[in-house]
Parts: structure tokens; C-alpha cells; sequence
């Protein structure tokens, strides 16, 4: 059972947050400021933490700083209203694996907790960044960077591009596609997979070279002229 310890300072939100997990298998360890969590990771452990940023007494940043010098290899998704870049790269910067800005959706902290997991425990790593055209993509902070502009991607954008920029010139099946992001293919997240693409198409419309093209019946396929 892998442990997880949530470290929220809005009890309502972590009650939820620690039942839902629990329902789901998860051996979760609830603490309420900065201060508390770090003392609860030092004593027991964690195979993975998620913690808010803005918390009295230590904020997640802080925690997260003096977590990253006892264990490397944790991973940590940060929960946060705050949501600009420089929040994130802040984030990312002190060794963050992942960022939800609130309010969120339980089904996509989920997702993200298993992903992280299967990660750690396969040794699986996300790439440095990617070039697509005049872009180029990190996946470990999801921006989508062309000249001095940036774009933050959410997660689950980012997850599909990542899948169709790593099969650039061939057609990526629809069905491996939501498989690989959401671990289910059905109705509901065939109908997100064309929403995220939509906006997919608007973030990499700057750059006439790139297109996601619809192979129908089948998937999508990202091309770039040369």
C-alpha cells in the first residue's frame, strides 16, 4: 500500500482529499502546516506528498526545500491557488513533480498521484524538453515556450502532447491515447480528447509548420514541415 501524506491547512478540503484517497487504497497521513508535515515526514515517511503552498508557521515551498534534502526521490505535487509562472517555476525549481491549482477536480489529483507513482516505482522519466517547430516543450514544468513567450499548459494537456510530440509524423490511436492519459478509454474522456486537442491546435497556431492533423476513425497525428 503506498503512503501518502497530505499536508493542507484547510481541514474540510483534507478530510475530503484523505477520504477519497484512502477509498482508493492509499495509506494517507493528514498534517495541517508546514511545520507539522516535515515533522511527520521526517518521523514516518511518505511514498508521496501533496502539499498546499500558501500554510502558516512553514508554507509547502519552505517544507518542500528541507523535504528534497532528506529524500531526492520523493515525489510532491503542490496544491495552489497560486498559478502563475513564475509560482510554478518556483515550484518546479525546488524540485516539485507536479502543480494543481485549486479548486481541482478529485479524479484529476488521482490521476496524477498514480502517474507519479508508476513513475517512481518503474523508473520511468519525463524528457528534458521537446522541439515541435519553433516551440519548445517541457514536460516536467509543462510550458510550451516559442521566442519570449510561454504557455502553461494543464496537466492533462500537457499529457497529450507529450504523447503525440513523442510520435511526431506518425498517428497516435485515439484509444492508446486516452489510455495513456487517463488509464480509461470511454465516452467521457473521448470527448475531453477532442476538447484538449482543440486547444492544443490554438497554442501551436503561431507556428504555421506545426499541425495536429485528425486521422479519422483512427487518431491524431502531429506533423512538422521542414
Amino acid at each position: 500500500m503506498n503512503r501518502v501524506l497530505l499536508v493542507e491547512d484547510e481541514r474540510d478540503l483534507s478530510r475530503i482529499v484523505c477520504d477519497t484517497l484512502s477509498q482508493q487504497g492509499y495509506d494517507v497521513t493528514a498534517a495541517f502546516d508546514g511545520i507539522e508535515g516535515l515533522t511527520k515526514y521526517r518521523a514516518e515517511g511518505a511514498d508521496l506528498v501533496v502539499a498546499d503552498v500558501m500554510m502558516p508557521r512553514l508554507d509547502g515551498f519552505a517544507m518542500a526545500r528541507e523535504i528534497r534534502r532528506i529524500s531526492s526521490g520523493v515525489p510532491i505535487i503542490f496544491l495552489t491557488a497560486k498559478s502563475s509562472i513564475d509560482d510554478v517555476e518556483e515550484g518546479f525549481g525546488i524540485g516539485a513533480n507536479d502543480y494543481l491549482k485549486k479548486p481541482f477536480e478529485l479524479r484529476e489529483l488521482i490521476v496524477r498521484i498514480k502517474a507519479l507513482l508508476r513513475e517512481k516505482n518503474t523508473g520511468i522519466r519525463h524528457g528534458s524538453s521537446i522541439k515541435i517547430g519553433k516551440f519548445t516543450f517541457e514536460m516536467a514544468t509543462q510550458l510550451l515556450t516559442s521566442g519570449g513567450d510561454q504557455t502553461l499548459l494543464t496537466y492533462f494537456e500537457a499529457k497529450v502532447l507529450e504523447q503525440l510530440a513523442a510520435n511526431i509524423g506518425r498517428t497516435v490511436d485515439a484509444s492508446a491515447l486516452m489510455m495513456a492519459v487517463w488509464q480509461r478509454d470511454d465516452i467521457y474522456n473521448r470527448n475531453s480528447l477532442h476538447g484538449f486537442i482543440h486547444k492544443l491546435r490554438r497554442y501551436l497556431a503561431s507556428d504555421p509548420s506545426v499541425a495536429i492533423i485528425n486521422q479519422r476513425g483512427i487518431g491524431y497525428m502531429l506533423t512538422v514541415k521542414t
